[in-house]
């Protein structure tokens, strides 16, 4: 796995914790780690060449859903989906809206 797919692995493992966590304070620190994880990619982008969204979505859902944290899912019962609900130009963009991201990948999900 090359560096720019784990970067972006990275923030929207943050985002899914975020959106999968029915604890305030803790999904309040993972949209906080996200916010940092992605203010990262936005001064310093990966080249689109370099990765495929979907597959970093894939591997972020992986990373954010695991047996240590399936305690502390209780927001929703979620699947979701198989493609990533956000492109790379809009998680790079200044102001990107990680509260509303969130809610999106709620949205996004099918529920249970």
């Amino acid at each position: 796995m090359n560096a720019s797919v784990e970067r972006v692995r990275d923030a929207l493992a943050e985002l899914i914790k975020a959106a999968l966590i029915s604890d305030d304070g803790k999904s309040l620190a993972c949209r906080e780690a996200g916010r940092e994880k992605l203010a990262a990619l936005a001064s310093d982008p990966p080249q689109a060449e370099n990765l495929r969204m979907d597959g970093a979505w894939m591997l972020a859902i992986q990373q954010a859903e695991t047996p240590e944290l399936a305690a502390e899912e209780g927001q929703v019962n979620l699947t979701l989906p198989r493609a990533c609900p956000f492109s790379l130009d809009e998680i790079v963009t200044p102001g990107f809206d990680v509260d509303l991201a969130v809610d999106r990948i709620r949205k996004s999900a099918s529920t249970g």
